[in-house]
């Protein structure tokens, strides 16, 4: 995977006490992108990628709109650089999305009967011990 380039201009107050977290995120990304996918389905390898990227979307979605612990320049400064997903972000404030688990499982062009992934059907609608594990990211439910 090659290495994103960032911006020449320096990061905005706060950087350092979240630079840590991100920078280890991004050691597991990288592992994640080498793991073998031997004996794995196609998209089955890349779901340990969508896992991390959420992760660190959320990580950030946390730390600005619940616990309003970092700047707006900072996150604005998060989400220009790619440390995480601003669509995924957007979705997250909206009514009933807030446990999204990516955008892609909301999108009815990438589905047969145009509706949205079986993960965001929430669980009580669904038939009892059926396993349920979506084909973009893998999430098992995140409907309420």
């Amino acid at each position: 995977m090659p290495k994103v380039s960032r911006s020449r201009k320096p990061p905005p107050e706060g950087w350092e006490l979240i630079e840590p977290t991100l920078d280890e995120l991004e050691m597991k990304m990288r592992e994640a992108s080498a793991e073998s996918h031997e004996g794995k389905r196609k998209c089955e390898s890349v779901w340990p990628i969508w896992r991390i990227t959420h992760q660190k979307s959320r990580y950030i979605f946390n730390l600005f709109y619940k616990r309003k612990v970092i700047s707006r320049e900072l996150f604005e400064y998060c989400l220009k650089e790619g440390y995480a997903d601003k669509a995924l972000i957007a979705k997250w404030k909206k009514p009933g999305y807030e446990s999204l688990c990516c955008v892609a499982c909301i999108q009815t062009t990438d589905t047969n009967h145009g509706t949205t992934c079986i993960c965001r059907v929430p669980k009580h609608k669904l038939p009892e011990g059926k396993l349920v594990e979506c084909i973009h990211c893998g999430c098992r439910g995140c409907g309420h």
